[in-house]
């Protein structure tokens, strides 16, 4: 198995990359590689390249910059707004959204909400460890945790938000974006479902497009992972 490690630094032959702390550990203590081992780097920037171990101590490790694997390629330009679960649940939610395509993880807070902070910086690494696992080339921006009025207030115009509604009151998610073009977002609500003034207000906004998942009540992860994987297969990645 190949080792893929998402790092900061600019990726170009030649080079010397440093791994952090966690990284050196990881390649030293946990998968045993030593001097002369491949192991590939991506930055969500310049792709992915090949790097050999040119020194590697239990704290340190030196990679010198081999060749260019595979060139940068995107994700599919799609946004999942949610709000968070509580406990472990919301680390399954980030390492699936991310295996899933995720461009941007916008967590949001509800007059339901249980979980009304977030660690942005862990959220981060959640990600970014569910990236190199994956092998996609890019890693999903983690927002700080915003309330839903803010969400509303500052939503870009050009992209529609597939709110997929409790209520069973609206069509199927393949249904609903049949004929709707990029950009996207999916927006998940609290298991407690959203109020009924937030229910008004997101269905009088112009980008919503409502959506119902099904007949039965999912638990927010459960509903993110759902409706991200109906998305890709219908009118997302998947289908390249």
């Amino acid at each position: 198995m190949t080792v893929r490690l998402f790092v900061s630094a600019t990726l170009t032959a030649g080079q010397a990359v440093t791994l952090d702390p966690r990284q050196a550990h990881y390649v030293a203590s946990v998968m045993r590689l030593a001097p002369g081992d491949s192991i590939h780097l991506f930055n969500g920037r310049d792709g992915e390249w090949r790097t050999e171990i040119a020194m590697l101590t239990k704290k340190s490790v030196r990679l010198s910059v081999v060749d260019r694997v595979r060139a940068q390629k995107g994700p599919t330009d799609l946004w999942l707004a949610f709000t968070p679960p509580k406990g472990p649940r919301l680390a399954t939610l980030i390492e699936k959204a991310t295996e899933l395509g995720v461009a941007v993880l916008a967590p949001i807070i509800t007059a339901r909400s249980i979980v009304r902070r977030t660690n942005t910086e862990r959220l981060a690494a959640i990600a970014a460890e569910a990236a190199e696992q994956c092998g996609r080339l890019t890693v999903p921006a983690v927002r700080e945790a915003v309330s839903l009025d803010d969400l509303i207030a500052d939503w870009p115009t050009d992209r529609r938000l597939i709110f997929c509604d409790e209520s069973r009151t609206a069509p199927t998610l393949t249904q609903a974006i049949a004929d709707v073009p990029p950009p996207v977002a999916v927006l998940i609500g609290p298991e407690g479902g959203f109020a009924a003034a937030e229910r008004e207000r997101l269905r009088a906004m112009p980008a919503v497009i409502a959506a119902t998942l099904g007949p039965r009540i999912l638990r927010v992860d459960t509903a993110a992972i759902a409706a991200l994987a109906v998305y890709q297969a219908t009118a997302g990645d998947w289908r390249r």
